[in-house]
């Protein structure tokens, strides 16, 4: 049985993009392929933190909403919020309107800056947990992983919240850190050729 279905252009795709039409833009464009930027890292994290108990669906059309009420997740800049940031966000009906999500996002802006200062960014700190597959393994399989595991132990040993293996799992696919595109699924190529060419954060 197929894991894939067909795209507007009748190439397969990645089971899951056949929920909803706009899941197909970003799983082509965005899902997957390796990231090195330490801003879109860690505005995944938060945006995967926030997807906690709700699906992806909900934080990708309210995503544009909370990169506005998060600076754009300029870590340096969210750091700096404070109690009267809080009480504004759980005013503000675009996002998610959750107190312990909101200020998950802001204690880890503050941990996310002592990274940069401890290893040097933290593409360099995530890269570390590379997912290690052979060819036995099959994509979309599991949700979560020794490397995710291991992620998980160590940011909440740093300080980090909302990080749990699953969370943790989450963003490695979706950041490159595992092709995780099904076998069949015409992007995968395209994924693996960028993680190919791609230089690994040190």
């Amino acid at each position: 049985m197929s894991n894939t279905v067909l795209g507007p252009d009748g190439l397969p795709r990645c089971s899951w993009c056949g929920t909803v039409e706009e899941f197909f833009d970003y799983h082509d464009k965005e899902w997957g392929f390796p990231v090195a930027e330490d801003q879109r890292l860690f505005e995944k994290v938060c945006l995967e933190s926030f997807q906690s108990g709700l699906s992806w669906r909900t934080i990708l059309a309210k995503r544009e909403n909370l990169r506005a009420a998060f600076a754009r997740f300029d870590f340096n800049k969210v750091a700096e919020f404070g109690e009267q940031d809080v009480e504004r966000l759980l005013q503000d009906k675009g996002i998610i309107r959750h107190r312990g999500k909101i200020e998950a996002v802001i204690n880890n802006a503050k941990r996310a800056k002592e990274m940069v200062e401890q290893e040097g960014s933290i593409a360099a700190f995530m890269w570390r947990y590379e997912a290690k597959v052979d060819d036995s393994y099959i994509p979309q399989s599991q949700t979560t992983s020794v490397e995710s595991v291991a992620l998980s132990k160590e940011l909440k040993k740093r300080g980090w919240k909302f990080v749990g293996p699953t969370t943790a799992y989450a963003f490695m696919q979706a950041m490159g850190l595992i092709n995780d595109h099904e076998l069949d699924c015409s992007i995968r190529e395209k994924v693996t050729q960028a993680r190919a060419n791609f230089t690994v954060p040190k």
